[in-house]
């Protein structure tokens, strides 16, 4: 009787591996890629309501994937380092912000310092994690007593009631990735969506204080809308997209 090879493959190997070959197009989706002008603004707005301004402040940008985040935070001044688990993403990234430095490594073991950093930024990062919790307390070593953490997210599992008016019409992953996509899905903490709360619950367990969640993406969302063909703008805006800001409590 034979026995089935043994791996040392994982989900986050898996994980690694999908947006590994999404790296190649991955900018070619109006929603990943961040447009000059209007949309740029909307973004640098909303960085700025939750995290004031930059003053060389240093900022890690996680899960940067091809670096729009990143690109976004060094315009409005931050002092910047992106980090990811996909190499092909980086060397997007890389190519560029040249000038920026990009590191390779896991957003739930990110191998940094403690407090070694003032701000943390994530987009669209939350709902892929496998262990949220011990994230976030990771994510709290590493910032400096008084950092400010942002988090970008959304619920992109539960049907909004535009994909229902739709007939169920959702966005689909490129180069016939769906099934790859379903599969990792099923399989992370937040299999059935990151809610808003769900989220903010987690971060103030770990630690994390003066928590506050934004469902004020309405100007991104509009700007966004001139790049889309109207199904995918409205169901753009009818989804549950959140921001969140919170901050590692200074010694008292």
């Amino acid at each position: 009787m034979q026995t089935a090879p043994l791996s040392n493959r994982n989900l986050r190997d898996e994980i690694r591996d999908y947006w590994s070959d999404r790296a190649a197009t991955f900018d070619d989706d109006p929603g990943h890629r961040i447009s000059d002008g209007a949309e740029m603004s909307a973004w640098a707005a909303l960085f700025r309501r939750h995290l004031g301004p930059p003053e060389g402040r240093r900022l890690l940008d996680l899960a940067s994937g091809t670096g729009e985040i990143a690109r976004l935070c060094q315009g409005m001044g931050f002092v910047v380092t992106g980090l990811d688990w996909s190499e092909p993403m980086l060397e997007r990234a890389r190519g560029k912000l040249p000038e920026v430095t990009f590191l390779q490594a896991d957003a739930e073991r990110t191998m940094q310092p403690e407090a070694s950093t003032d701000v943390i930024v994530t987009r669209h990062l939350v709902w892929t994690l496998v262990d949220p919790a011990a994230a976030f307390a990771e994510w709290l070593r590493i910032l400096a007593p008084g950092g400010r953490l942002l988090v970008v997210d959304g619920d992109f599992v539960t049907k909004s009631w535009a994909a229902r008016l739709l007939g169920g019409l959702r966005r689909a992953p490129v180069n016939g990735q769906r099934t790859r996509h379903q599969r990792i899905l099923s399989q992370v903490h937040f299999s059935g969506g990151a809610r808003a709360d769900q989220v903010a619950d987690m971060l103030e367990a770990a630690g994390f204080t003066d928590l506050r969640v934004d469902t004020n993406l309405g100007p991104v969302h509009r700007a966004q809308a001139r790049q889309f063909g109207w199904q995918k703008a409205l169901l753009r805006r009818s989804e549950h997209r959140y921001a969140i800001s919170a901050r590692k409590p200074a010694p008292s």
